[in-house]
């Protein structure tokens, strides 16, 4: 859990340390412009952005259920921040799965890439698809309804 805060921590912290600089040099707008920047930067590479994950073995037993996409992500993953925001709304409808929280999320994403920890990485109906276009991935979220 720990591992998935440390690139959001790092930008609030190096975030505060510019700022301070800033401030201490009398520009105090542009301190609070700056750290604003990167509390926004560290809000949309923390685990926050994404919809609640679940550990792989649920995420396929789920999916296998309702036909719903398994999507292996991880935090700090620009790619998988792109497909979280593309999707919008409908990204609460996959199955969520933080390869740095479960094990057996990124075994499966290794088996699935040649031993790289490659994401997102998305199970469609068993078949795996290595960063997908979001547009696709919202397509098969609306055929799974």
């Amino acid at each position: 859990m720990m591992r998935a805060w440390i690139s959001p921590v790092l930008l609030v912290l190096c975030g505060s340390a510019a700022a301070t600089g800033l401030m201490v040099r009398g520009n105090i707008a542009t301190a609070a412009a700056l750290l604003l920047v990167f509390v926004l930067l560290a809000g949309v590479n923390s685990p926050l952005i994404f919809p609640r994950s679940i550990g792989a073995l649920e995420a396929r037993r789920l999916s296998a259920v309702d036909g719903r996409p398994v999507v292996f992500w991880r935090p700090g993953c620009k790619y998988c921040v792109r497909m979280r925001v593309r999707l919008g709304r409908s990204a609460r409808q996959a199955h969520w799965v933080d390869i740095w929280r479960d094990p057996a999320g990124a075994a499966a994403v290794r088996a699935a890439n040649d031993g790289d920890e490659t994401v997102p990485t998305v199970v469609v109906a068993g078949r795996p698809h290595v960063n997908p276009d979001p547009e696709w991935v919202r397509a098969q979220l609306s055929r799974s309804r």
